[in-house]
C-alpha cells in the first residue's frame, strides 16, 4: 500500500502521544553515531498509563529499539502501546522483523512518528502491524522525527550521508592567524560541546591540507566515550596524508579511510594500507580536477555511513557548499577578532549577488561561557 494511502487513514494523536513520542525521540538520540547502517530509533511501551518498556537501537548486530523494549517489559508488553520513532522493519536482516516482534508479544497498538522509505519497508511494516489486528497510527511528531532520522532517510532517499559542516572562528569567521595558529579559538565548553558531536556522528571528514597542517587524531575524547569516536576520513585526491600522522599511525586502531582519484596508482597507496588506511578511490571533477563530492559520499553511504561531519578546511568547505551538499551548521564563535590577513572558516564561493549566497535558518542557539555555538539547516534546494 502507498504511503499516501496509509497515511489517509491515520488520526489526530492526543498529548499523551506526543508526550511518549517526545521520550521515544529523547531515547533514539542516545544511540546516534553507534549504530550505522541502522537508523537510531527510541521506542516506549506503555500500558494504563505506566512506562513498562523502553529501548534504542543497540550497535549491530544487536537488538533493534522495539525488541530491545519488548526485552525489558516481558509479559507487561502484552496489551501494552508501542510508540516508535520510524515505521518497524518487516524484513529479515541481521535481525527478524520488528513487526512479528510486536504482533507475538501482544502489543495492542503502535503510534509511528515517520515511515521508513527503504524499499524493503516502505509502508509493508505498517500494513503487516494493521493486517494482524494491531491499530497504527503515523505521524505524531512527524517532522522531529525526520529531522533526528534525516542521516538514514539520506542515505536511503538520496544515497548519501546526511552532511554536518562544524566550523570554529572567531566573530569575523576566521579559523587561524596569519601564521596558521589556530588551537584554539574557542574555550573549553565549547571544545567539549565539539567532541560531543564528533560522538553523534558516524564519520568524521577532513581534507588533505587540513590532515598535514594541524596532525589531527579526529577521535571524541571525552571521559568514558573514547569508543563513540567516529570513522575518519581524509579526502586527498593524491594520497597526500603523511605516513608520520597521527591518523596514519593510530589507523589500525581506529577505522580510517582516504579518498583518492580513481587514477591513482596501486604502488603509491601500497605504504598508505601497510598502516591500516582503507582506500576509497572516486573520480574527479572535470571543471576543476578536484575529487568528485557527490562521488564521494555516495561511496560513504555504500559503506553505510548516515551521519558525515565535516571539520575543514576551509577549501573543502567551500567545496560542499557550492554543490549543495551540506545541510546543517554547526557553528562555535569565539569573541575575538583576526583580521583580513588570517585564515578564512569557508574558501572561495564566487558570490556575485546576495540573492545567490548560500542561505541558511537558524534553528538553536548556545551561550557557551564567553563562545556562542549557533546550529543551522539549509534553506537551499
Amino acid at each position: 500500500m502507498l504511503q499516501s494511502e496509509l497515511a489517509s487513514r491515520d488520526v489526530t494523536s492526543g498529548e499523551a502521544d506526543r508526550h511518549y513520542m517526545a521520550m521515544a525521540l529523547a531515547l533514539g538520540e542516545r544511540c546516534l553515531g553507534r549504530v550505522w547502517p541502522n537508523p537510531g530509533v527510541g521506542c516506549v511501551l506503555v500500558k494504563e498509563g505506566v512506562v513498562v518498556g523502553r529501548g534504542w537501537t543497540q550497535a549491530p548486530p544487536g537488538n533493534h529499539a522495539e525488541v530491545e523494549a519488548l526485552r525489558r517489559a516481558g509479559d507487561r508488553s502484552f496489551g501494552s502501546t508501542a510508540y516508535v520513532t520510524l515505521e518497524p522493519c518487516c524484513h529479515y536482516g541481521r535481525t527478524p522483523p520488528c513487526t512479528m516482534a510486536l504482533i507475538h508479544a501482544g502489543v495492542q497498538r503502535v503510534v509511528v512518528a515517520a515511515m521508513d522509505p527503504f524499499p524493503r519497508v516502505d509502508g509493508r511494516g505498517i500494513e503487516q502491524l494493521r493486517q494482524s489486528g494491531v491499530k497504527v497510527d503515523v505521524g505524531v511528531l512527524k517532522a522531529q522525527a525526520e529531522a533526528q532520522h534525516a542521516g538514514f532517510l539520506l542515505n536511503v532517499t538520496a544515497k548519501r550521508p546526511l552532511v554536518t559542516l562544524k566550523l570554529a572562528t572567531s566573530l569575523d569567521g576566521r579559523i587561524a592567524t596569519s601564521s596558521g595558529e589556530s588551537q584554539w579559538i574557542t574555550g573549553e565548553r565549547a571544545r567539549i560541546a565539539g567532541h560531543r558531536l564528533r560522538a553523534s556522528h558516524d564519520a568524521i571528514m577532513v581534507g588533505a591540507n587540513t590532515a598535514r597542517q594541524d596532525n589531527p587524531s579526529l577521535n571524541c575524547r571525552l571521559p568514558g566515550m573514547e569508543a563513540w569516536s567516529p570513522v575518519r576520513v581524509v579526502v586527498s585526491r593524491g594520497a597526500r596524508l603523511p605516513l608520520e600522522s597521527q591518523l596514519a599511525q593510530t589507523a589500525k586502531d581506529h577505522p580510517t579511510w582516504m579518498v583518492v582519484a580513481s587514477g591513482m596508482p596501486e604502488e603509491a597507496l601500497k605504504a598508505h594500507q601497510k598502516t591500516g588506511i582503507e582506500i576509497i578511490r572516486v573520480g574527479q571533477d572535470p571543471e576543476d580536477e578536484k575529487l568528485d563530492l557527490r562521488q564521494t559520499l555516495q561511496a560513504l553511504a555504500e559503506r553505510g555511513i548516515t551521519r558525515l561531519l565535516v571539520e575543514g578546511g576551509s577549501a573543502l568547505a567551500a567545496s560542499l557548499i557550492k554543490a549543495k551538499l551540506v545541510d546543517r551548521l554547526a557553528m562555535f564563535q569565539a569573541p575575538v577578532l583576526l583580521g583580513g590577513d588570517s585564515l578564512p572558516s569557508i574558501g572561495d564561493l564566487i558570490v556575485d549577488r546576495l540573492a545567490h549566497a548560500p542561505a541558511f535558518e537558524r534553528k538553536t542557539t548556545e551561550v557557551l561561557a564567553s563562545d556562542l555555538s549557533a546550529t543551522y539547516i539549509t534553506r537551499n534546494p
